[in-house]
Protein backbone atom coordinates (compact mmCIF):
# COMPACT_ATOMS: atom_id res chain seq x y z
CA UNK A 1 0.00 0.00 0.00
CA UNK A 2 1.29 3.46 -0.93
CA UNK A 3 1.67 6.03 1.85
CA UNK A 4 -0.61 8.98 1.09
CA UNK A 5 0.53 11.08 3.99
CA UNK A 6 -1.55 9.34 6.63
CA UNK A 7 -3.39 12.51 7.58
CA UNK A 8 -7.05 12.58 8.64
CA UNK A 9 -7.51 15.95 6.95
CA UNK A 10 -6.26 14.55 3.63
CA UNK A 11 -7.55 10.96 3.54
CA UNK A 12 -7.15 10.61 -0.24
CA UNK A 13 -3.66 12.11 -0.12
CA UNK A 14 -4.41 14.84 -2.66
CA UNK A 15 -2.54 17.57 -0.82
CA UNK A 16 0.28 15.17 0.08
CA UNK A 17 0.72 14.17 -3.55
CA UNK A 18 0.63 17.77 -4.78
CA UNK A 19 3.77 18.47 -2.78
CA UNK A 20 5.49 15.55 -4.50
CA UNK A 21 4.79 16.69 -8.08
CA UNK A 22 7.84 18.41 -9.56
CA UNK A 23 7.01 21.59 -11.43
CA UNK A 24 3.37 21.72 -10.37
CA UNK A 25 1.74 25.05 -11.23
CA UNK A 26 -0.46 27.28 -9.06
CA UNK A 27 -3.40 26.49 -11.35
CA UNK A 28 -2.90 22.77 -10.89
CA UNK A 29 -2.68 23.28 -7.13
CA UNK A 30 -5.96 25.23 -7.15
CA UNK A 31 -7.61 22.41 -9.07
CA UNK A 32 -6.32 19.82 -6.59
CA UNK A 33 -7.40 22.00 -3.67
CA UNK A 34 -10.91 22.33 -5.13
CA UNK A 35 -11.15 18.56 -5.50
CA UNK A 36 -9.96 18.16 -1.90
CA UNK A 37 -12.38 20.83 -0.60
CA UNK A 38 -15.37 19.32 -2.38
CA UNK A 39 -14.73 16.03 -0.62
CA UNK A 40 -14.31 17.35 2.93
CA UNK A 41 -17.21 15.89 4.95
CA UNK A 42 -19.78 18.49 6.03
CA UNK A 43 -19.18 17.46 9.63
CA UNK A 44 -15.53 18.51 9.37
CA UNK A 45 -14.35 22.09 9.92
CA UNK A 46 -12.65 23.02 6.63
CA UNK A 47 -10.74 25.93 8.17
CA UNK A 48 -9.28 23.67 10.84
CA UNK A 49 -8.36 21.07 8.21
CA UNK A 50 -6.55 23.71 6.13
CA UNK A 51 -4.72 24.96 9.24
CA UNK A 52 -3.62 21.41 10.04
CA UNK A 53 -2.38 20.89 6.48
CA UNK A 54 -0.44 24.15 6.59
CA UNK A 55 1.08 23.15 9.92
CA UNK A 56 2.15 19.87 8.37
CA UNK A 57 3.60 21.14 5.07
CA UNK A 58 4.22 24.93 5.02
CA UNK A 59 7.47 25.03 7.03
CA UNK A 60 9.15 22.47 4.79
CA UNK A 61 7.69 23.93 1.58
CA UNK A 62 7.28 27.70 2.09
CA UNK A 63 7.55 28.57 -1.61
CA UNK A 64 5.48 25.70 -2.99
CA UNK A 65 2.35 26.81 -4.88
CA UNK A 66 0.14 24.50 -2.77
CA UNK A 67 1.28 26.33 0.35
CA UNK A 68 0.01 29.59 -1.14
CA UNK A 69 -3.24 27.95 -2.26
CA UNK A 70 -3.80 26.65 1.28
CA UNK A 71 -3.09 30.12 2.70
CA UNK A 72 -5.55 31.61 0.21
CA UNK A 73 -8.07 28.98 1.30
CA UNK A 74 -7.79 30.21 4.87
CA UNK A 75 -8.81 33.74 3.91
CA UNK A 76 -12.41 34.62 4.65
CA UNK A 77 -14.48 34.33 1.48
CA UNK A 78 -15.84 37.55 0.10
CA UNK A 79 -19.46 38.06 1.01
CA UNK A 80 -21.53 37.45 -2.10
CA UNK A 81 -23.56 40.38 -3.30
CA UNK A 82 -26.88 39.91 -4.98
CA UNK A 83 -26.95 41.56 -8.35
CA UNK A 84 -30.17 41.99 -10.25
CA UNK A 85 -33.33 39.97 -10.15
CA UNK A 86 -36.56 40.81 -8.37
CA UNK A 87 -34.89 41.15 -4.96
CA UNK A 88 -32.39 43.60 -6.39
CA UNK A 89 -35.16 45.79 -7.83
CA UNK A 90 -37.34 45.75 -4.69
CA UNK A 91 -35.30 47.77 -2.26
CA UNK A 92 -38.45 48.80 -0.40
Amino acid sequence: MVDKGGHDDDPRGLIFESYRIAGITPGECRSIFLDWAMNVPQSRDTSAAIAALLARYAAAHPNHPMTQVLRDGQAAPARPRRRGGAMGRNRG
